[in-house]
């Protein structure tokens, strides 16, 4: 489609001194998934509230789903859902009743509330846990019954804010999926995550932000292209040659390897994936054998240790506190 979901011009956020967002622009087509990545204390969360008008921007504007979010506060959340970092429900009340109680305030009737509450309790492979209070649902199974609660009226426009944050790899998986059976049934996603892999497998297009503001922005494809290098994985067939044949790759393709915990194994960008094969002769000169190798794309982690000189897991931000606080 066309039209926007999101639009925003310098928008900022201020909280005492620290400047959680600094300027934020962004312009989000209706329709699939875009993610908002970066690490902890980026302004992601204090972004995702101002859309969806818990916060107040200090500068700035934004529009969401065509309403400005501060003098048409009430028409945009009349059309969005917000899940956050945390399982929002009433955790003494069990799967079902939670969602029945959402469903009343929605003003379905009470056999329309119980009929929606099975329907999601099934999609989301819950029925099992239906009579089970909140409080003893695994983490995946939490998020899973926060996401259903969102959506007991189908929004147009869905914020999930971190959502896989310390699940399992299956859980996050079925998280995955979930979010993907959104977008098939019409509803925007709007993400933010500080996990790489996540942004790769679910985004359309990708923000990347840091320090408050966005510093790159494009498909996945397009932000590992911008680095200009791609990589090549080695293993050596002798873990005691490793030092050794880093030194050879070293000099041969001007690029520092990087040590894997594997003690076989290094990663090296390169620039001119011509000069792969050339290194490799040279190392195999040198009577040292390489079992493997693979020439790939950058990942998006070198994406953003190139853009913020730094990988996500770490990077403190002094905003981190200020985008987890909601003034009273």
């Amino acid at each position: 489609m066309d039209h926007l979901a999101i639009e925003t011009d310098g928008l900022v956020k201020l909280f005492g001194r620290n400047r959680a967002v600094d300027g934020v622009d962004l312009a989000i087509a209706s329709g699939g998934v875009h993610s908002v990545l970066g690490p902890n204390g980026a302004g992601k969360t204090t972004v995702i509230r101002m859309l969806a008008t818990l916060l107040v921007p200090d500068g700035g504007t934004a529009r969401v789903l065509g309403h400005d979010v501060v003098d048409e506060a009430a028409e945009v959340r009349s059309r969005v859902a917000l899940t956050g970092q945390f399982a929002s429900l009433d955790e003494d009340l069990t799967g079902a009743e939670n969602l029945v109680l959402l469903a009343r305030l929605y003003g379905y009737s009470r056999r329309a509330a119980r009929e929606r509450a099975s329907e999601l309790l099934s999609a989301f492979d819950l029925d099992d846990a239906a009579a089970k209070q909140v409080k003893a649902y695994s983490g995946g199974m939490r998020r899973r019954i926060d996401i259903a609660g969102s959506i007991v009226v189908r929004p147009d426009l869905m914020f999930l804010d971190e959502p896989t944050t310390g699940l399992d790899p299956r859980s996050r998986n079925q998280v995955w999926e979930i979010v993907r059976a959104l977008v098939g049934a019409g509803t925007t996603i709007l993400l933010t995550t500080q996990y790489l892999e996540e942004a790769d497998q679910l985004a359309d297009r990708i923000s990347v932000i840091d320090h408050g503001r966005v510093i790159a922005e494009g498909t996945s494809g397009q932000l590992k292209a911008s680095v200009g290098a791609g990589s090549v994985k080695v293993r050596v067939a002798d873990p005691s040659d490793r030092d050794e044949v880093a030194r050879l790759l070293a000099e041969s393709l001007d690029a520092s390897p990087v040590l894997e915990s594997d003690a076989s194994a290094m990663t090296i960008r390169v620039d001119d994936p011509s000069a792969v094969a050339g290194a490799l002769h040279r190392v195999g000169e040198h009577g040292l054998v390489v079992s493997e190798y693979a020439l790939g794309q950058p990942s998006l982690d070198e994406v953003f240790l190139a853009l913020t000189g730094k990988p996500p897991a770490d990077r403190t931000d002094p905003t981190d506190r200020a985008d987890q606080e909601v003034p009273a």
